[in-house]
């Protein structure tokens, strides 16, 4: 059972959230946000944890009030599928992909919004050049892994007002047959403006099976968790990515296979290889954002960046 809070309390739910930078960060943010005192707690579930346990989280930040909200990792679709009852609102997104990332109150009701099609594509938007797929129509992008994460990103890459500026190939994997229809049916909601692929692995394609047939210049993507919440990695050791590739590894932290492997390869393949540290900042500012209803953009987003840097990197 979660102790009733006696001061100001922000939830983490994770999977291994003592191991993340953020328990050392935040308390620093909040002191550069000149935000009331708010202590943050971990709360580890483990993946697609019993229902009881999303029902216990939501409850108590639900009734308690210092209990003021919390980011969700891992277990967004989950906490949507077992405790979506029990929240009063949703935002736009969280109706569209059955998901949430962020915890908040609002005028005495509970929240949920889906923050990961916004903060995906800025954290893209930070390292893939401007107007990219027009630029280099030949490109396909490779999303490993049909979570939250991976489904956010692929609808990111996908919206109507991006006009041309969109791959002409998205091909999207996962071990489960149940994510790559979810994925599915929130990209027939949204509306395609690319031709998409579902692959199931092992049925009968790999990824490495993918990797290789990849044309230059692709975006590929690790978003399935491996190297952080368990380790090893969606690729084997002996894939090679295809030249001039940007390489894109979800996590930043963690044992981080898929990125070294992608490292490795850089000079000689001339990659481009990002780890989830830009994810991560953009991930984070924007729920602390929606829970202290403030905002936090340009200057302020540059200083709390830097702040992250100097403890966790």
């Amino acid at each position: 059972m979660l102790e009733i809070p006696h001061k100001r309390t922000f939830y983490f739910i994770g999977v291994t959230t003592s191991k993340s930078s953020i328990m050392k960060i935040f308390p620093n943010w909040i002191k550069a946000l000149g935000l009331p005192d708010t202590r943050i707690q971990g709360c580890d579930i483990k993946l697609h944890g019993p229902k009881e346990k999303y029902r216990e989280i939501i409850l108590h930040i639900k009734n308690n009030e210092l209990a003021i909200g919390g980011l969700v990792t891992t277990h967004k679709i989950d906490i949507v599928k077992h405790a979506g009852d029990l929240f009063d609102e949703f935002g736009e997104y969280a109706k569209i992909f059955g998901e949430i990332s962020s915890i908040s109150k609002r005028n005495g009701k509970l929240w949920g919004h889906a923050k990961d099609p916004i903060t995906v594509g800025l954290a893209l938007q930070d390292f893939l050049p401007e107007n990219y797929w027009i630029n280099h129509p030949q490109s396909h992008v490779f999303i490993m892994g049909a979570g939250g994460s991976g489904l956010s990103l692929s609808a990111y890459l996908m919206r109507k007002d991006h006009g041309n500026n969109v791959p002409s190939k998205i091909i999207i994997s996962n071990r489960s047959r149940g994510n790559l229809e979810h994925t599915r049916e929130v990209h027939e909601r949204l509306g395609y403006t690319t031709e998409v692929e579902y692959v199931q692995i092992g049925h009968p394609k790999s990824n490495d099976d993918i990797v290789k047939d990849l044309p230059e210049g692709s975006l590929i993507v690790n978003a399935t968790g491996m190297g952080k919440d368990r380790p090893g990695s969606p690729v084997s050791e002996t894939t090679i990515f295809p030249k001039n590739s940007y390489i894109w590894e979800f996590n930043y932290r963690g044992s981080l296979e898929f990125y070294h492997h992608a490292l490795i390869q850089k000079e000689k393949q001339n990659l481009h290889v990002e780890d989830g540290w830009r994810y991560f900042i953009h991930g984070w500012t924007q729920v602390i954002a929606e829970v202290f209803h403030i905002d936090i953009e340009n200057e302020k987003l540059k200083e709390l960046s830097s702040i992250a840097e100097k403890i966790a990197r």
